[in-house]
């Protein structure tokens, strides 16, 4: 019997990953059993985050960032493809999206201490070594190794592509269509119930309140936005953007006020909304030549620009 709306039930499950929430969205016959599913799409998470996280002292990614220079170390599949869609993403985006900024983030206070002078001047000089250039990457072996001194952190694509791993999971259970999101990075499966794509928000990048700027349909796609609105630190009474420009070593200056990116994957959106944040206007054609849709707010009465989809 064909799937029609009036016989498909609503499931909405979410747990918690990478010090956030993952949630997905999805109908399904009303026979279905939704514990299954949420296991494995809790699981799927729980395997980005064991490999990739900057803060689980054993983590493959911190393994990899304890080895010595020049050493080969042995990496998990799922690892070595965002390794090398970083790199990849790296060097399109002229350096402005970088998963060697590790340092960075942490000396300027980003990570589990306050910003320390000393440390940010090292930083800054470690960033003149970009890591598309410094990583090397040997995929048929799965195995990597540095050849400079850089802490990787991959926060600005692993959860994109937990995302994307919560829909591979919900696939592997039979679900077709569902929206799936970590945070501000979603992936829309297939569409409605009623064939009609899924409707997104898009959020105005106000400090003081939450509410939408914009809304776009969105089916087969994935989206993801990066903003100086909800995370910051102050340093010497001035408040700085989460968002490092890897050029700098140093937290983005006047950057837009949010950047949303449409990509195939959420991997790739997720990675090239930062890349905008860093490049602003100047990277729209950058955007353009990697097939992208991008949207760009300013602190400027909101103001917007962009290329692709939805932004003509």
């Amino acid at each position: 019997m064909p799937k029609t709306f009036t016989n498909l039930a609503r499931h909405a499950l979410n747990g918690a990953t990478m010090g956030t929430r993952w949630s997905a969205l999805f109908h399904m016959p009303f026979d279905f059993k939704p514990a299954e599913v949420d296991a494995a799409l809790a699981n799927a998470v729980a395997q980005v985050d064991r490999q990739m996280s900057t803060w689980k002292p054993d983590s493959d990614l911190n393994r990899l960032n304890r080895a010595t220079l020049g050493e080969w170390v042995s990496l998990p599949e799922q690892l070595m493809s965002v390794l090398k869609a970083g790199l990849s993403i790296g060097e399109a985006s002229h350096g402005a999206f970088d998963i060697g900024v590790g340092d960075a983030v942490t000396a300027w206070g980003f990570g589990t201490a306050d910003a320390d002078e000393t440390a940010i001047k090292a930083a800054r000089i470690k960033c003149r070594d970009q890591t598309y250039r410094t990583l090397e990457l040997d995929i048929a072996n799965r195995r990597a190794r540095k050849h400079a001194d850089v802490y990787l952190d991959l926060n600005g694509i692993a959860k994109g592509y937990g995302v994307d791993r919560l829909a591979d999971a919900a696939r592997l259970h039979g679900v077709e269509a569902g929206l799936f999101a970590i945070d501000g990075e979603l992936l829309a499966l297939g569409t409605q119930p009623d064939g009609s794509a899924w409707t997104i928000a898009i959020e105005r990048p106000d400090r003081h309140e939450r509410a939408p700027h914009s809304i776009i349909e969105l089916s087969g796609a994935a989206i993801a936005t990066s903003g100086d609105y909800r995370h910051w630190v102050e340093v010497g009474g001035h408040r700085l953007s989460h968002t490092m420009d890897p050029r700098l070593g140093m937290p983005l200056q006047n950057p837009p006020a949010s950047a949303t990116a449409i990509a195939g994957n959420c991997m790739s959106a997720d990675a090239w909304a930062t890349a905008m944040m860093v490049l602003g206007e100047a990277g729209l054609s950058c955007a353009e030549q990697a097939g992208l849709s991008v949207l760009l707010l300013s602190h400027d009465q909101m103001r917007s620009r962009g290329c692709g989809l939805f932004m003509k």
